[in-house]
Parts: structure tokens; sequence; C-alpha cells
């Protein structure tokens, strides 16, 4: 039996019950996120903050802005198009679980129109052909399923972060197909390329990053509310935005 066989079996097991668990939670309704910050972790968290920056001024800075000026160009932009070319079939498992068929088909008519005319993803005909697509994970697949955002996290290396989506980052990488049915070291394509777009988009955010990270009086502060605020728009939550605010001090405020 092949590899690639082997490993769809091997993880048939678990393509089952998520099915089964998207017909039994897809009429659940999301719970609205919480009025307050839920951070019980905040002195761990703090410290993986630091351990993050740290990285960052060692690490990923001095990289990104070597390779990539502000504002990226034509080959920055190739790299993150095919990063993000190679995670939709992603896309498209997450669009089935929730539901969202028309989603995932117009997520697939994108995936193979830039996997064939934009050459493997580099370029993006696609969406100068009106077809956009709509970017998601399994942390929003378990949105829609019925299951609240949960606590707070920042894990190393990976930056802001909730128990839920955390939890759908490593959901992700054990469903997404071309993991899943491409033998080593062909499989490790996608990881190696999501670092190379992550190192893309420090470099073109360079300012931006630079302001949360070294340039606010608590830079924790401010990147936590940042993802949470920013997380929930992509979800479609809107309450409980401006109790977030209230929380925080705008450091950049006279």
């Amino acid at each position: 039996m092949k590899v690639k066989e082997m490993t769809a079996l091997g993880l048939r097991p678990l393509f089952l019950p998520l099915a089964l668990a998207a017909g039994l939670l897809a009429g659940c309704t999301a719970p609205p996120p919480p009025a307050q910050i839920n951070d019980p972790g905040e002195q761990f968290n703090r410290s993986m903050h630091a351990l993050n920056i740290g990285l960052d001024k060692l690490i990923l800075r001095p990289l990104a802005t070597t390779m990539v000026s502000p504002g990226g160009g034509p080959i920055s932009q190739g790299v993150v198009n095919f990063a993000n070319n190679l995670s939709g079939p992603t896309d498209i498992v997450n669009s089935v679980l929730q539901l969202r068929l028309g989603r995932a088909a117009e997520n697939t008519l994108r995936f193979a129109i830039n996997t064939t005319i934009g050459l493997g993803g580099i370029f993006d005909p696609a969406t100068a052909m009106g077809v956009a697509g709509k970017e998601t994970d399994f942390g929003e697949t378990l949105h829609v399923w019925g299951f609240g955002e949960g606590q707070y996290l920042e894990p190393p290396l990976l930056g802001p972060s909730t128990t839920r989506d955390l939890s759908g980052l490593i959901v992700d990488v054990a469903i997404n197909p071309l993991q899943v049915f491409l033998p080593p070291p062909d499989s490790y394509v996608g990881t190696v390329a999501g670092v190379a777009s992550r190192v893309v988009d420090r470099g073109r955010y360079v300012e931006m990053v630079d302001s949360i990270l070294y340039n606010s009086a608590d830079s924790y502060a401010q990147a936590r509310l940042l993802y949470l605020q920013n997380r929930r728009f992509q979800l479609g939550q809107t309450a409980g935005d401006a109790a977030l605010s209230d929380q925080f001090e705008d450091p950049y405020a006279e």
C-alpha cells in the first residue's frame, strides 16, 4: 500500500467524527463574545509575549527587514500568494464542515484557477476574475458549531490566540489534504511557505508591527486587544468590542 493511501486511511477516523459533528452542531448558535477579557493566565502569557518580542528582535525582524522592503514587491506578493493558495484545500474542508457549500464551491474554483493559470498560486488571476474566495479555519468552524473563544493565549512563536483558535490551528494542520495525501518531503511545502509568508508580512508591515511591539506603553495589552477585536470582526461578532476598548488605555492618548 502506498504511503499516501496509508496516511489517508489513518486519518479517516478523524474525518468521520468531524463530519458527524458538523451535522449535529450546524444548528448551534455561537455564544456571544465575553464582555470581559478572559485571560486568567496573563502572567504566563506576558512571559511568552516577552519571549516572542525577544525572538522578533533577534531573528524575525532583522531577517524580514533585510529580505523585504516596506510595502513588499512582486516577489514578496508571489510568496504570500503561494502560501495562501496552499491553504486553499483547508479553506474548502472547513467551508464544508461549516455547511457553507456556496463558499466551499467558490474556494474550490479559486484554488483550481490559481493552481493552474496562476502557476501553482504564485499569481492570483482568480481575484482578477472576480473569484475572491473566503479564507477560513477550524477555529471559525468551532465558532460556527457553537464553541466560545475560550481563554486568551500567546504561545511561543505563534503570537496572540485563544484556546479555540489554537485548537483549530492544530486541527487545520491535520486535515489539510496536501498534508494528508502528499508524502514527505512534499507535505512540508505548506509549512515552509507559511513561515516564508510570515517573514514577508513582518517586512511589509514593519512600521505598524514595530509601533505595537516597541512603541506602545503596554505592548502585551495592545496586541491582545487588537487580536481579539480583529478576530471577532472576522467571525461577524461586534458585541463586546466597546467593553474591550473600555478595558484598554490607549498608550498614544494624551
